[in-house]
């Protein structure tokens, strides 16, 4: 946890220039790590992907996982009809977005299809969470945690609250890379648009380091009855 009484200026506009573009989707299994396919599967039918700083791809959590906090075991997602997908793009590339509407891609040997969408504007909500920010090998969580708090700041964002969570191991093609989930509190409104816009760590396009509004800190227990880090 960090405390700071001194509160940074964002260091470039914090309007909605960026947006969350929420598809229906449907499909009958999904990897559940699919972190790497649905990327590139992404990419291959949106090749501009890759050139959109802002643009970040949501990975895809079902309301069996404990809505959406927690992976289930085994490897594949049983997608229901109220299954959602997410994409993070500038507002002038949600046209182009919406040519997904109506198409089916395959995912590492599953289809997805694309049937409608909305728009929804980041929220301001003082506390942000992402379930997955890139850590290094061999980190410890004071280290990733004081490591978060200094790319922040470079942000211009100085952390008050921030809390880590559970790990989870994806695999890409070098190798298997490991995350954390992240909680950042006390923001003011312009910097919670401000981290949604930007991000932290790398592989946005892989739903890495993409922060979503959440109500508050809570804290969980584990089998000894000692408090933990949010999932």
């Amino acid at each position: 946890m960090f405390w700071v009484d001194d509160e940074a200026k964002p260091d470039d506009d914090s309007s909605n220039s960026i947006v969350d573009i929420v598809f229906t989707v449907s499909a009958r299994t999904f990897p559940v790590d699919h972190a790497y396919a649905l990327s590139e599967a992404m990419i291959e039918v949106l090749p501009w992907l890759v050139q959109e700083t802002g643009a970040g791809i949501h990975q895809i959590h079902v309301a069996e996982s404990g809505n959406g906090w927690e992976r289930p075991d085994g490897d594949l997602l049983f997608l229901s009809r109220r299954t959602k997908f997410t994409m993070r793009l500038p507002k002038e590339r949600l046209k182009d977005a919406e040519l997904l509407i109506g198409k089916t891609i395959s995912v590492d040997g599953h289809e997805l299809q694309f049937t409608k969408s909305t728009v929804r504007p980041f929220g301001v909500l003082p506390t942000q969470f992402s379930r997955y920010v890139l850590g290094l090998a061999d980190e410890s969580e004071n280290d990733f945690l004081h490591r978060c708090a200094d790319e922040l700041k470079e942000m211009g964002i100085v952390v008050r609250k921030m809390l880590a969570g559970k790990t989870h191991a994806f695999q890409l093609p070098e190798g298997e890379c490991m995350t954390r989930t992240l909680m950042i509190a006390d923001l003011s409104s312009e910097h919670a648009i401000l981290l949604q816009q930007r991000g932290l760590g790398e592989g946005r396009l892989k739903g890495f380091g993409l922060f979503i509004p959440h109500k508050g800190i809570t804290a969980v227990t584990d089998e000894d009855g000692k408090n933990q880090s949010m999932d």
